[in-house]
């Protein structure tokens, strides 16, 4: 197959070595804004650089879609109209409008539109699907999901980022639907931007945390933090009327324990998501290349990141407004 890559930048240019070397992938055609930098990665992974303005123009397979945040919606829609099946990192768009405009796109062209929730191609979460759906958990009655990151991003990338419940939340709101097979009916959220000064000059939030009510009943709290000096830290835990489990739990999981008995700090706790889930990464584009093969359904459509952006803008909605909101209130059911 041949495909092309929108944005050379650090997932990028992970997905750039990862298409590289898939056994599927006879060309690999590269672009960015950048051009310098795109026609650098080329040149290192054995792929061949090509004009940002002209890459969905060329004769491609499939586009995977790695560029900036605010570029998305409209690379969504080009590559709709052009009729070629597209992989985009998530989010579509910042926000609800732009979303529901792109998946207009996606559903009038009738092409294949996957997203980039990695966290569903995770070993470990797909363990934790598979007890809870099986019934080894008994009734579900609470789950708790942990996202923190090692240190905060740049000043200047987070009045790009849509906040800390769209950037980063919305992977566990994602995953929480995923691993139940629930849906999120009402969130409560609030945030604290206590920490560096960068945060409240962008009107994000360091720190956030919301208390999710499922459809059945279940209670979900999610907390996530840009600002956890001891490593990246991802977790989910749910307890059901029959038993426990943990993902994300292991030797490298930056968490000590004051028990005697307890785990020690780790020696090399995870460094950052990359790190964390790079054979996600890798498994969610070799599912996506099945896709444009006619090997599997889409594992992950964009009707999912639109489910997940609406917990995101309720959340932030009952943040500003210091109140319980049901999803319902938001656009795009």
């Amino acid at each position: 197959m041949r495909i092309g890559l929108l944005g050379t930048g650090r997932i990028g240019s992970f997905h750039a070595e990862v298409l590289a070397r898939h056994r599927a992938v006879d060309s690999l055609l590269m672009a960015d804004a950048d051009a310098g930098l795109a026609a650098e990665v080329a040149q290192r992974v054995g792929g061949e650089f090509t004009p940002a303005e002209d890459l969905l123009t060329a004769d491609l397979d499939a586009v995977v879609i790695a560029s900036a945040t605010s570029s998305h919606a409209e690379l969504i829609g080009r590559a709709s109209r052009a009729g070629l099946p597209a992989f985009c990192e998530k989010p579509i768009a910042f926000d609800l409008p732009g979303t529901l405009e792109a998946l207009r796109e996606v559903e009038a062209a009738g092409t294949v539109l996957q997203i980039g929730f990695m966290r569903r191609f995770d070993a470990g979460y797909a363990v934790a699907r598979e007890r809870v759906r099986t019934g080894g958990l008994g009734r579900l009655h609470t789950v708790r999901t942990v996202s923190s990151d090692a240190a905060p991003p740049p000043a200047a990338y987070l009045p790009l980022s849509g906040g800390l419940y769209r950037d980063c939340l919305v992977h566990d709101f994602d995953i929480v639907r995923w691993v139940t097979g629930r849906e999120v009916v009402e969130v409560y959220a609030t945030g604290s931007a206590a920490g560096p000064e960068m945060f409240a000059a962008a009107g994000d939030v360091a720190t956030a945390a919301a208390v999710l009510t499922l459809d059945d009943g279940t209670l979900v709290t999610a907390t996530s933090t840009r600002c956890n000096g001891a490593g990246y830290d991802v977790r989910m835990e749910l307890a059901g009327e029959l038993d426990q489990l943990a993902v994300g739990l292991d030797e490298r999981t930056p968490l000590t324990s004051t028990e005697t008995s307890g785990p020690p700090a780790p020696a090399k706790p995870w460094s950052g998501f990359l790190e964390r889930f790079a054979p996600a990464y890798e498994a969610e584009l070799d599912a996506f290349l099945a896709v444009v093969r006619g090997e599997r359904a889409n594992p992950c459509d964009g009707r999912e990141a639109l489910a997940a952006l609406r917990v995101a803008e309720a959340c932030e909605v009952s943040r500003r407004e210091r109140r319980p909101v049901r999803v319902a209130e938001m656009p795009g059911a």
